[in-house]
């Protein structure tokens, strides 16, 4: 299987469908476009390994982000609040020559992500500089959670609220702790990863985001029949707006994620960083050739 290798590939328009494993990508892409497709190995298991381990030189490439994890703000990896448990230096800025925030500009509140629809008309906005520039980057959130139809984003919500308050405090994050910031800076890496390892603490990460009603699916068909079921569902909203926008660009298109999703596989329940089992490091590359 090969690398990813996303800058050193051949591409005009990359599209990355957030979390997306490749046995689910494979099983409904034809639905939605046809292509040439690859399986091939991500650089990380979660969005700030992939995108540290991906963008290390200087690339002129224009980035709509609907991941506030790779944002326009200058803030290391290392110093955000949800980017402690990967200990990493690397800020988008210094790589990415310009990023769109999609997610600080469209995001939904009340679900607590940015939906599809809304990141196409917010790249069709900028349509100029999709034309213009030699290469762009599209970031969908789908099918990363919350599952639009069955749940709020309540934890990617708290993310992003984190990075409201470090934009708003000029990007400071160390003084956000309070009195007991001495205290507990040391030991929150070490928290963060024993509820990482913990199973029951993953699932639970999962089901918390779902709709009271989605205890019924759960109890007749599974907790993870369910959560793939709903993961599926995710994945057709975020491939049939990314399937759109793909038909009106000029030039070799493809459509990759950055890292996949688990469902129980080896104890691994969501996704997490340094964590390079099949399900979160085997990706899709598909080569776009016709929009249904």
């Amino acid at each position: 299987m090969k690398r990813q290798a996303v800058t050193d590939s051949e591409w005009d328009h990359l599209i990355v469908l957030d979390a997306c494993r490749y046995d689910t990508f494979e099983s409904v892409y034809r639905d939605y476009v046809d292509g040439d497709l690859e399986k091939r190995e991500s650089l990380g298991s979660a969005t700030p390994e992939w995108a540290a381990k991906t963008f290390q030189d200087d690339h002129d490439i224009t980035y709509f982000s609907a991941n506030p994890f790779i944002n326009g703000l200058g803030i290391p990896l290392d110093e955000m609040e949800w980017g402690a448990s990967f200990d990493s230096s690397w800020t988008s800025t210094d790589h990415i020559a310009t990023i769109h925030d999609v997610w600080d500009e469209v995001w939904d509140d009340d679900l607590g992500t940015v939906l599809p629809a809304d990141v196409n008309q917010y790249v069709r906005n900028h349509w100029d500089e999709v034309q213009s520039n030699e290469r762009t980057v599209v970031h969908y959130m789908q099918p990363h959670a919350p599952f639009i139809a069955h749940g709020t984003g309540r934890k990617v919500n708290t993310i992003r609220k984190s990075f409201e308050e470090a934009k708003a405090e000029g990007h400071d994050q160390g003084t956000n702790g309070g009195i007991l910031s001495p205290l507990i800076d040391p030991v929150k890496p070490h928290i963060e990863r024993f509820l990482e390892q913990s199973e029951l603490a993953m699932k639970v990460g999962m089901l918390v985001e779902l709709d009271p009603s989605s205890v019924f699916d759960v109890g007749t068909d599974g907790t993870r029949e369910t959560l793939e079921r709903y993961y599926e569902d995710n994945l057709r909203e975020g491939f049939e707006a990314a399937a759109t926008l793909a038909d009106d660009l000029e030039g070799t298109v493809v459509i990759t994620s950055d890292h996949g999703e688990a469902f129980g596989e080896q104890g691994i329940w969501e996704h997490h960083v340094e964590t390079p089992i099949p399900a979160l490091i085997e990706v899709p590359w598909l080569v776009v050739d016709e929009v249904h």
